[in-house]
């Protein structure tokens, strides 16, 4: 499994958290991004320091809006004030296999009973227009799985999400947010929310105050997947967003359970869907447990990343131009660029950094990329 991830051992300085909390809320600037920079730069700061310049050699206009020192100062003091605290991966409190992602939050709002986090988890998602069966089977599994020392994790949706949720209110449960701390979604659910707190936690990578919008969803449920060991999917329709949870499981190296139903009832037709496609088929918790004990038996071990210096030197125009006429709309990995190009792996990831920074590059699952 790919560990990419920064922070290993003990807690960012004050001074770090800020850098940090300044740069991943810069323009243009997302988990993977920020670990590029950081990787390369040595540090936060320096890499804050160097975003207008590598934005204007990628083609940007003006440089994106870089966080203030004030602005990071007054987001840690109102998430404080919420009970949210701020966490690195490696840190106490951030979930360890979501540390071990390389798309993982560099900061991650986490709330309630942070000991929770570093239990063995196994998210449950499903869909939101639940059948009556679907919502006793969600609410008997992680109703049995909790009695077995698991953290249930899902959404906070309705339907199978919040049966889950209340069914292992007492053992522990993860609501992972699609919003800021304090922009609830569902509202009804934010009785479930408090409820949750006193055993279990929250976690969000959106600053407070940020109110949810469709693509932040599956944003979402990478870290709801990447938290656990395994997603049992229990209903999903087609083209459901517990399917787009699955597929990410299976990406991260998770493992992917999914419960069978009616061929008559559309609710089950992405789970039977996930079954022909080789997901496991589960009908009671020991099928899960069963399935996770050998991973659980596995150390988790997040390796220190090599760090490169920070480069005294530019690509120069002709290498900038190769490595730019082989992006195109269609994804390429990082190696093929390395490859084509003929420049080195160095030259390859700053042209990259500049053209992201110039918001011109999207980045994908799989090391690869693209141009917008």
């Amino acid at each position: 499994m790919d560990d990419s991830s920064i922070a290993r051992a003990t807690k960012l300085t004050d001074a770090e958290r800020i850098d940090w909390l300044r740069l991943i809320r810069s323009d243009q600037v997302g988990p993977r991004t920020f670990r590029t920079l950081v990787h390369h730069f040595g540090s936060a700061r320096t890499a804050l320091a160097r975003l207008p310049d590598l934005a204007r050699r990628g083609g940007a206009a003006r440089p994106g809006r870089i966080f203030s020192e004030d602005e990071a100062r007054a987001e840690l003091a109102a998430s404080g004030r919420l009970g949210v605290s701020l966490l690195a991966p490696g840190e106490a409190g951030y979930p360890p296999r979501l540390a071990m992602l390389d798309d993982a939050p560099p900061l991650l709002g986490i709330r309630g009973a942070v000991d929770a986090l570093m239990r063995p988890m196994i998210a449950i998602v499903g869909s939101r227009n639940a059948s009556g069966a679907g919502l006793k089977f969600a609410s008997q599994l992680a109703h049995d799985l909790s009695d077995a020392g698991f953290v249930i994790a899902s959404g906070l949706a309705r339907g199978i999400d919040q049966a889950a949720h209340r069914a292992s209110l007492d053992g522990g449960t993860l609501a992972v947010l699609a919003g800021g701390h304090d922009r609830i979604y569902p509202p009804e659910h934010d009785d479930l929310l408090i409820s949750l707190l006193a055993s279990g936690a929250a976690i969000s990578e959106m600053p407070l105050g940020h109110v949810p919008r469709a693509r932040d969803f599956p944003r979402r449920n990478r870290l709801i997947s990447g938290s656990a060991l395994g997603v049992v999917v229990v209903e999903a329709a087609h083209r459901s967003g517990s399917l787009i949870t699955a597929r990410i499981a299976n990406e991260q190296g998770r493992e992917v359970f999914a419960v069978p139903g009616s061929p008559l009832d559309p609710r089950a037709a992405g789970t039977n869907d996930l079954i022909k496609q080789g997901a496991t088929l589960i009908t009671k918790a020991a099928d899960v447990i069963s399935a996770v004990e050998p991973i659980m038996e596995r150390p988790i071990e997040l390796r220190e990343p090599e760090r490169s210096n920070p480069p005294d030197f530019d690509p120069d125009a002709n290498e900038r131009a190769r490595i730019v006429d082989l992006l195109g709309p269609s994804p390429v990995s990082l190696d093929d660029l390395i490859r084509m190009s003929g420049a080195s792996p160095a030259i390859v990831r700053v042209v990259l950094l500049e053209l992201e920074l110039a918001g011109r590059l999207e980045r994908h699952g799989g090391g690869l990329v693209s141009l917008i």
